[in-house]
């Protein structure tokens, strides 16, 4: 019942910036947390960045600020912007959703029991 697909995915300039979007249909667990991650290549899958319900951010140390997490929640679309990238930056991203009541490691790719399909960011 429940779906998630990303989009906005694609090639940018080093320094450039894109939005990535992430729509959820289908059931909604209203505790459940949100999250972006990222697998770059030669590397395993990390935690980007995560939102809860209630609107509290998690995030990786190595956004230093560059990202920014939000949800449209009338649309139900979670984005994540992202600045000044870097060829480092260059990963497939996924998002991913959680129904757990309480997810103690919000960057944690366990605790997120739905997951979009991938969309790719190249920085060069």
């Amino acid at each position: 019942h429940v779906q998630l697909v990303e989009s906005g995915g694609g090639s940018v300039p080093v320094g450039g910036s894109l939005r990535l979007s992430c729509t959820i249909s289908g059931y909604t667990y209203s505790r459940g947390c949100m999250a972006w991650f990222r697998q770059a290549p030669g590397k395993e899958r990390e935690g980007v960045m995560a939102l809860d319900s209630s609107g509290r951010r998690s995030h990786a140390n190595f956004v230093m600020g560059r990202f920014t997490i939000s949800k449209d929640y009338a649309k139900n679309i979670l984005y994540l912007q992202m600045n000044s990238l870097q060829p480092v930056d260059t990963a497939t991203c996924w998002c991913a959703a959680s129904t757990k009541r309480v997810v103690v490691s919000p960057l944690t790719r366990e605790e997120y029991n739905y997951w979009g399909q991938g969309t790719q960011v190249t920085v060069s």
